[in-house]
């Protein structure tokens, strides 16, 4: 990495579906934990996670898609989206593949953390506690703002 700080750099994959009567659909992953419990807009994500710099991005992304949804990524070319910064200045970046996957079927990932805070006590959440599948429109109210950048790459490729 140039310049003194060292980013947070995160990598996953937009899986995306054709649907004869919806047209097309991306799957996103609602934040698991108390923090985003009740909350929807900008609580949605690409399912992703952070890698170190000896790992390629792409194998990280296939790597986290893994562990944040308990099922192997789909075959098939992963179209490169590019990355974005986020809020908070972790770069993002993601590739599409295109597939379909049952939301039921995942079995996410968890992580610990203190709950509630200061009590001493550290409870697991799971990454992700639910997936869906969702058109381009009402995937845009959803996902973290910084990622609506890649609903729009999506678009732009003939797919």
């Amino acid at each position: 990495m140039s310049g003194g700080g060292r980013s947070r750099r995160s990598a996953g994959i937009l899986l995306y579906r054709r649907t004869g009567d919806k047209g097309l659909e991306v799957l996103l992953g609602h934040m698991g934990g108390p923090l985003w419990a009740r909350r929807e807009q900008g609580a949605w994500t690409v399912p992703k996670g952070e890698y170190d710099p000896d790992e390629s991005a792409l194998d990280a992304a296939r790597r986290e898609f893994r562990e944040e949804l308990g099922l192997a990524p789909p075959d098939g070319e992963a179209v490169p989206l590019g990355e974005v910064r986020q809020r908070g200045g972790k770069i993002v970046t993601v590739w599409a593949v295109e597939g379909d996957l049952d939301p039921e079927a995942i079995t996410p990932g968890t992580f610990t953390m203190e709950w509630p805070p200061r009590s001493g006590r550290t409870r697991e959440f799971p990454e992700l506690d639910r997936v869906a599948w969702f058109g381009p429109d009402r995937a845009r109210e959803l996902i973290v703002a910084a990622q609506a950048a890649f609903l729009d790459r999506l678009a732009e490729h003939s797919l």
